[in-house]
């Protein structure tokens, strides 16, 4: 298992553009992705789990992966989400 916790710097969070995105990118991987807030659990592969978070700007979120491209799906979902700027 791998994961990461970052801070969303984005000033509109995680809305439904960024989170398409992150869905695509996700949905990459064969390993299984969550994203986790406040203590709730998202399938990073769903669309309408992502959206469901309402992950903010200032949002602490961790994304764990589970499966045989577990390193690579967590440090590649990190980077794009620090690098977001929509």
């Amino acid at each position: 298992m791998a994961e990461k916790t970052l801070v969303i710097q984005n000033p509109t969070g995680i809305h439904a553009r960024p989170a398409a995105m992150l869905v695509n990118k996700a949905q990459a991987f064969a390993s299984k992705i969550t994203l986790e807030k406040d203590g709730k659990q998202a399938d990073a592969k769903s669309i309408l789990g992502v959206m469901a978070m309402a992950v903010n700007q200032g949002s602490t979120v961790t994304i764990r992966a589970e499966g045989s491209d577990a390193d690579q799906a967590v440090a590649e979902l990190a980077a794009f989400l620090e690098q977001l700027q929509y």
